[in-house]
């Protein structure tokens, strides 16, 4: 593993000035970071914003002027603990801190700019601003950055300010005042007004970041958080007027990415007229999400979990999204795209590839999208007869009456637009063969989740027969990740209760997250937000998953709005269309999420 100490942003720079970044000498990166900040009063070191991934290996410390290797082999290094290594760093550079304090004051220096592009919008006001607060709340952002809204509304920078400054909260840890982390926050937010296609409006943003830049090297984030169809409006004079001319400038594009194979080809065509693949950053907000980005821990690094991961032992696997509520007046979006765009093309599809890719090569980025784009290619065309479509009705529960669909102002009346879809979908690969991977997601349901369940075979000749009944569903065990809310990972074994007697009960070893980890789980657009800055691709999409992900889909779509297919109608709050459970009855399996112990 490598150190290295530097003023100037390359992978993160951080507010107090200069940081340590670790990153394996075999080319790999590696996530784990300590903080450092050089000062005529001393060394100070921060234990913040750390996240990483162990790898074995020889160690050295890298610093300005060469380099000091420490020896360690590979068992030693697997044990040794972040806070050794840390503390080996600090220990070098306590030597080198007044010469590394007094080379590298305004030296290198960059910065980074960050552009919210339809700043006025929802998306930026609950999410993109807070998570940015958060990133600064926990020192992970760069020491210069300037945030700046552009949207087409008319505000100044103090109405922006009071804008986001209701957004904001210190929910994250106490460690410092948080008025005062709020208002230093705000003292860096500022606002442009301008079209999304004026090329003279961005040339003045442009001359607006470079003065807060002040001669440093700058580096320029732009978050597209506007609708779909003037994305390459934005792109384009963002790319020719906005553009940093001695750093890097990157785009973070929304979903959706089109309707169908055909718009979304046209999309990234469109946008690689003005930027590299590189440069383009498409957010699937999901897989930000900590149990998602957990999944691979799980199996890669548990010596458990890696052998029964196939066909061999598992019987199915159920990825379930559901919602507790509806459209409620902004129907008018969802309209144009659905359930099946709109959760399962996009969030689940993206799930199901993480979960079920072979081992990569390495944990850089390139190699895991690769060999999530091998399980996408390797998947079977959707059938229509292993889809089941839905849409909720009106219904009074408890004196409250909801809303059908189509009685929101902003649906037509006639809309067959689904709100709910269940399908099987089947992996032809040597792993998985056979094995039905159940997708299922609606809005309006009793509840509200997003889970994996994982199912495995029945025990061959199982002893205990007699003893848990003929239901064999209840004998067998089921791995649950819950993704949201209440993040947790339970394994359902049998065990013997307590007594006399032979009686079996199914029970639960439960890992909730609330009750083990004290630290409240970030939100996803942070570790994304901050990921893009950095430039860590891993959880974006790359342009061909999405070719791949539309052309599994697009087929189905087609034949569901061409034959206007009509949905299965559901009351809301219920537990979706009685189809699904023939679906499922129909590939031997029962949906997890409705058993009593679920």
């Amino acid at each position: 593993m490598m150190a290295s100490l530097s003023s100037s942003v390359t992978s993160r720079s951080y507010r107090t000035g200069y940081s340590a970044s670790l990153s394996p000498v075999n080319g790999n990166r590696h996530r784990s970071l300590s903080f450092l900040s050089a000062s005529p009063q001393g060394l100070k070191a921060h234990e913040l914003c750390v996240r990483f991934q162990r790898k074995s290996g020889r160690s050295s410390v890298f610093m300005q002027d060469g380099a000091i290797v420490t020896n360690s082999d590979s068992t030693e290094s697997s044990k040794s603990s972040f806070k050794g290594l840390k503390d080996e760093v600090l220990s070098v550079l306590s030597e080198e801190a007044a010469k590394v304090g007094s080379e590298s004051d305004g030296q290198n220096q960059s910065t980074v700019s960050i552009t919210v592009v339809g700043a006025s919008g929802d998306l930026a006001k609950k999410k993109i601003f807070p998570a940015l607060f958060a990133l600064y709340y926990e020192d992970c952002l760069p020491e210069h950055f300037t945030i700046y809204g552009y949207s087409r509304s008319k505000m100044t920078d103090v109405e922006l300010r009071n804008m986001v400054s209701k957004t904001l909260t210190c929910r994250i840890d106490k460690r410092a005042n948080c008025g005062e982390k709020m208002e230093e926050f705000l003292k860096r937010c500022f606002y442009h007004s301008g079209q999304y296609d004026s090329q003279e409006h961005f040339t003045e943003l442009d001359k607006k970041l470079k003065e807060h830049e002040a001669g440093r090297i700058s580096n320029r984030l732009f978050y597209l958080s506007i609708p779909p169809n003037i994305f390459v409006d934005a792109v384009k004079c963002a790319s020719s007027s906005a553009s940093s001319v001695n750093g890097w400038t990157r785009v973070i594009v929304e979903k959706p990415f089109g309707r169908d194979s055909e718009t979304s080809a046209a999309l990234t065509k469109s946008l690689k007229q003005y930027l590299e693949e590189d440069q383009i950053f498409r957010i699937d907000h999901y897989l930000g999400k900590e149990l998602v980005e957990n999944l691979s821990v799980l199996r890669f690094s548990n010596l458990i979990f890696e052998p029964l991961w196939s066909r061999q032992y598992i019987r199915n696997v159920q990825f379930i999204f559901s919602e507790d509520f509806g459209t409620e007046g902004r129907g008018g979006y969802f309209d144009h795209y659905g359930i099946i765009r709109d959760i399962m093309q996009n969030h689940l599809l993206q799930i199901l590839a993480l979960f079920a890719m072979e081992t990569p090569v390495s944990l850089d980025a390139e190699d895991i999208r690769n060999e999530k784009v091998k399980v996408l290619r390797s998947m079977r065309p959707i059938q229509m007869e292993d889809v089941v479509i839905g849409q909720y009705k009106s219904h009074t529960k408890g004196g409250v009456t909801h809303p059908g669909y189509t009685d929101d102002k902003t649906v037509p009346k006639d809309s067959l637009t689904p709100t709910f879809a269940a399908a099987a979908l089947f992996i032809d690969n040597a792993r998985w063969d056979g094995v039905p991977f159940l997708m299922k997601a609606g809005k309006a349901l009793h509840t509200r989740r997003a889970e994996i369940r994982v199912q495995f075979r029945h025990v061959p000749g199982n002893l205990y027969n007699r003893n848990t009944g003929c239901d064999l569903d209840k004998a067998t065990n089921e791995l649950v990740i819950r993704v949201q809310p209440d993040e947790a990972i339970y394994l359902k074994i049998n065990n013997k209760v307590p007594g006399l007697g032979m009686r079996l009960d199914r029970s639960n070893l439960n890992l909730l997250y609330s009750a083990r980890y004290s630290k409240e789980i970030p939100d996803a657009y942070e570790r994304l937000l901050l990921d893009a800055i950095e430039g860590e691709r891993r959880l974006f999409i790359r342009s061909d998953e999405l070719d791949a992900a539309w052309s599994l889909f697009t087929p189905l779509l087609k034949e569901i709005e061409e034959k206007k297919r009509i949905p299965e109608y559901y009351p809301y709050g219920s537990r979706g269309p009685v189809g699904a459970h023939y679906l499922a009855a129909k590939h031997k399996v029962q949906w997890g999420d409705m058993s009593l112990d679920q």
